[in-house]
């Protein structure tokens, strides 16, 4: 039977909600990489691990370098959690981890007559495996088996069949997705300005649109998804854009507080706290209840700060940290301008759009 429109929007609504599922769980491995990979760059003066064996730098940044290796399959493992529960969760995480080993990638790529090069499928795949893990776990978890293989579905059967199932279909369609993504990478290494501008002002803008939803969530990991390829500029777009919309609001604020009488006055060190630290969610105080006249100004001033960096080739090897990790850039003072100009046309944009809010004065002689 069809489902229409509605049963439609409720399937593309759950897809949206497992994905999500993933990115949360994967965030704090984000975090992780990010706090250590910053500290051990900044003690260790440097962007490599090599040649510092067994110095504190090199075990924080080794230790951040494990947390980015462990972050994709942790995504893969939770959007098939996130469908069938937690006999997806193996399945998900291994069947991701295979498709990110890029021998195995390169192994099955022979077999079939395709070089695949060091090619890996990156958060691309981690998206379509975990969905594919969690559908047949889901299916698989409601045979009606005998009752005494019913208690070893969830630990033994399903985790191991489903994974020894999907094994060879997913190496086999995990090359044309490893083989999109270094393609992606290829044309970013080799970008022209204007392309790199436009690839920038995007993932800006995407970053500020939804200020921590869904959109914003999909450029971020697309940026961390380019890092162990030693693509930083895309990184760098989006944590200036990150960072931008909580510092504009929390301008303008300060500049026009009369048009800002409906939000409390603490909240401009709230708001620059949580940019200073790449909290975009810090910017949804001044929007609530008036998204339509915020969001507008927040993507200008993403879009414009993410199209800065790209244009100058700021990199950003760290996947967090806002203001921690800014030595880490390769130039530090334009990292910290493109970010300046950003809040600036948030700042600028929302102080014309955003109508003065008059206080009623109390009538003389109450």
């Amino acid at each position: 039977m069809d489902e229409g429109p509605v049963g439609k929007r409720g399937t593309l609504r759950s897809v949206r909600a497992d994905l999500m599922t993933g990115v949360t769980y994967m965030i704090p491995f984000v975090t992780i990489a990010g706090v250590f990979q910053a500290v051990g760059y900044t003690l260790g003066q440097s962007t490599t691990i090599g040649g510092d064996l067994g110095t504190l730098p090199w075990y924080a940044v080794t230790v951040g370098s494990i947390a980015l290796n462990a972050m994709v399959p942790v995504l893969g493992g939770f959007v098939a959690y996130a469908v069938a529960d937690r006999p997806g969760l193996a399945p998900g995480f291994a069947l991701t981890a295979m498709i990110q080993d890029p021998r195995l990638v390169q192994t099955t790529g022979t077999l079939l007559g395709v070089n695949t090069g060091d090619a890996q499928a990156g958060y691309l795949g981690a998206l379509v495996v975990g969905l594919l893990a969690g559908v047949v776990t889901r299916q698989a978890a409601e045979w009606d088996a005998p009752a005494a293989i019913r208690p070893l579905l969830p630990v033994l059967v399903v985790p191991v069949g489903v994974t020894a199932l999907l094994a060879p279909v997913v190496l086999t369609f995990g090359i044309p997705l490893a083989l999109t993504m270094n393609h992606v990478e290829l044309l970013l290494r080799g970008a022209s300005l204007p392309v790199l501008v436009l690839v920038g002002g995007t993932l800006g803008a995407m970053m500020a649109l939804d200020l921590g939803g869904p959109v914003n969530k999909v450029a971020y990991v697309f940026a961390v998804g380019l890092l162990p390829e030693l693509l930083f500029r895309p990184m760098a777009a989006v944590m200036v854009a990150g960072m931008v919309p909580p510092l504009g609001l929390a301008a303008s604020h300060l500049l026009a507080p009369s048009r800002y009488s409906d939000v409390d006055a603490g909240q401009t060190r709230a708001a620059t706290i949580a940019g200073l630290s790449f909290v975009t969610e810090g910017a949804l105080a001044y929007t609530t209840g008036t998204a339509g006249r915020s969001s507008p100004s927040c993507v200008a001033g993403g879009a414009v700060g993410g199209a800065a960096s790209m244009a100058l080739g700021v990199t950003m090897p760290a996947p967090h940290g806002g203001l921690l990790v800014v030595p880490l850039a390769n130039d530090p003072l334009a990292f910290l301008g493109c970010i300046a100009l950003g809040a600036a046309t948030t700042a600028a944009t929302e102080t014309v759009r955003r109508p003065k809010i008059d206080t009623p004065r109390t009538p003389q002689g109450e």
